[in-house]
């Protein structure tokens, strides 16, 4: 398995090699984000570790533009900070896991290794379905250029829908996933729904009778 590491500590830098090497990963290190960023786009990796405090290009901005650019390897984020909205912020730009410093070597081994289990597949940090466009980062959507106010649970429905775009979501599932199964009648998410087609028109999420919904593209 291959592994670039982005870090400017040259000690740490340099620990990581040793220990990665030695658990069988063949390991690239880069010493700032920009020339990380370069790495990661141009070369195949498994799994890429950024640290966030980088010169010339900060970790946040690394994985965003490694999104842009449709590269989709698995990304882990090393932070000093460990605040709720530092780590939010680590996922919503693309990252795939955050850990945070002083973290424990076996600790980070077995989160590449989990990292590289899944499938990879396209988690763009903006997401488009025809004229829908949100970004959770920013909290936003937009429909054909002109921005839809929503609330806070209509833009988590939104969201689970447009990420499962290719697919029909069933009532459960997207109970489950909005409303974290707290006890919600199911039929708030056709409540919800409802909402959600006042606001962006009715042919924004279409209904697959027996089986759920599906945001049209």
């Amino acid at each position: 398995m291959r592994v670039l590491v982005v870090d400017d500590e040259r000690g740490l830098l340099r620990a990581l090699q040793r220990g990665l090497t030695a658990e069988g990963f063949a390991v690239d290190v880069a010493m700032d984000g920009l020339t990380g960023l370069q790495m990661a786009t141009d070369r195949d990796y498994d799994v890429v570790v950024v640290d966030i405090m980088l010169p010339r290009l900060n970790g946040y901005d690394v994985v965003t533009r490694l999104r842009e650019r449709e590269v989709w390897t698995p990304v882990l984020l090393l932070s000093a900070k460990d605040g709720d909205y530092d780590v939010a912020d680590g996922l919503d730009v693309g990252a795939d896991d955050y850990l945070t410093k002083p973290f424990s070597f076996v600790v980070l081994v077995a989160r590449l290794r989990a990292l590289v289990r899944r499938p990879v597949a396209p988690r763009p940090a903006v997401l488009r379905v025809g004229e829908l466009v949100l970004d959770p980062s920013a909290r936003t959507v937009t429909k054909g250029g002109t921005e839809v106010e929503l609330t806070a649970r209509e833009l988590a429905l939104l969201e689970y829908l447009m990420r499962n775009a290719d697919r029909v979501v069933g009532k459960l599932e997207l109970r489950d996933h909005v409303w974290d199964g707290q006890g919600e009648d199911v039929n708030v998410v056709e409540v919800y729904v409802g909402y959600l087609r006042r606001k962006l028109g009715r042919e924004a999420v279409t209904t697959i009778r027996g089986a759920g919904y599906r945001v049209a593209g």
